[in-house]
């Protein structure tokens, strides 16, 4: 008797992991006759299922290609004072500006942007491919402490570069 309960559930889960009911009791074993078979929620169709799933990305962010002649290719003029500064100022201050400047790289004012670190420039106006402040953001190195900055934010910052990091 046991041995046929047993039977029973085996079957009974195997039929539910199938996504299908059993549609016949075998009228010949009398031990699985008793045994009452609930109905089998349906397996989700196709159109239930997700079609694209969206996985977040950790890859950096690139930095543009420099400015063509083709003014479609080309971004809103950026300004540093509407547009870069306030990104600086909450990202970049802690450690490059105030009384604390790291490496001597003092990113309050645009003339300390210019100036560049102990290092040299940071910036290669109308080249950010080539300056060590777009590497260091689009590379997620910097600021080392505190939040990174955002796609968007790296993009301004990219595109003030390139777009010859005047100080508008």
């Amino acid at each position: 008797m046991k041995k046929n309960i047993l039977i029973a559930v085996l079957l009974l889960g195997l039929f539910t992991a199938c996504g299908t009911q059993p549609t016949d009791v075998p009228a010949s074993d009398p031990g699985l006759s008793s045994v009452e078979v609930s109905p089998v929620p349906a397996a989700p169709t196709d159109a239930s299922l997700p079609t694209e799933a969206v996985f977040p990305t950790t890859a950096p962010v690139q930095p543009t290609v420099p400015p063509t002649s083709d003014s479609s290719a080309q971004a809103a003029t950026v300004s540093f004072s509407a547009d870069v500064l306030p990104i600086l100022q909450s990202r970049c201050f802690n450690c490059h500006g105030g009384d604390d400047i790291e490496e001597g790289l003092n990113l309050t004012t645009f003339a300390g942007i210019i100036a560049g670190s102990d290092n040299g420039p940071v910036i290669i106006p109308g080249d950010a491919a080539n300056s060590l402040l777009a590497e260091q953001v689009v590379s997620q190195e910097m600021p080392k402490r505190g939040p990174k900055l955002t796609p968007p934010q790296v993009q301004i910052i990219v595109d003030w570069i390139n777009q010859g990091a005047l100080d508008n």
